[in-house]
């Protein structure tokens, strides 16, 4: 990864494309959204992994940010993030704390930020 700086930021130079980060999000993905969003892409793969695994493909995976607590006294430091997944397909109810539980210990984001951030999932079946 290369990242060089522009008049609003910078431009990641990435095997897939650029992609522009700034403080002000006119000109880019603001750091703390990247942030968010790996933990939140991180999580969701894990889970359809998971399901696949269990022989329950999901047909659709949503994920919403519920919260985000920032610490304006620590640099707007991230404290919480709140996933909520909603998972479409034949998925058995039961089987889906184990499901939650395997994702936790194998998704490398969430992992990389647990003595740091606290990360709540929650979910719902459609």
């Amino acid at each position: 990864m290369k990242f060089s700086m522009n008049e609003h930021g910078f431009t990641g130079h990435l095997p897939f494309g650029e992609l522009h980060v700034s403080t002000d999000e006119e000109y880019g993905f603001r750091p703390y959204q990247l942030l968010v969003s790996s933990l939140a892409i991180c999580s969701a793969g894990i889970i359809r992994k998971v399901l696949e695994k269990k022989r329950m493909p999901a047909e659709d995976i949503e994920v919403e940010v519920k919260e985000v607590v920032r610490i304006d006294e620590e640099a707007g430091r991230v404290a919480k993030v709140h996933l909520h997944f909603r998972i479409k397909g034949d998925i058995e109810e039961e089987k889906m704390p184990r499901v939650m539980e395997l994702t936790r210990k194998n998704c490398s984001m969430v992992r990389s930020v647990e003595n740091s951030i606290e990360v709540v999932e929650s979910y719902e079946l459609v």
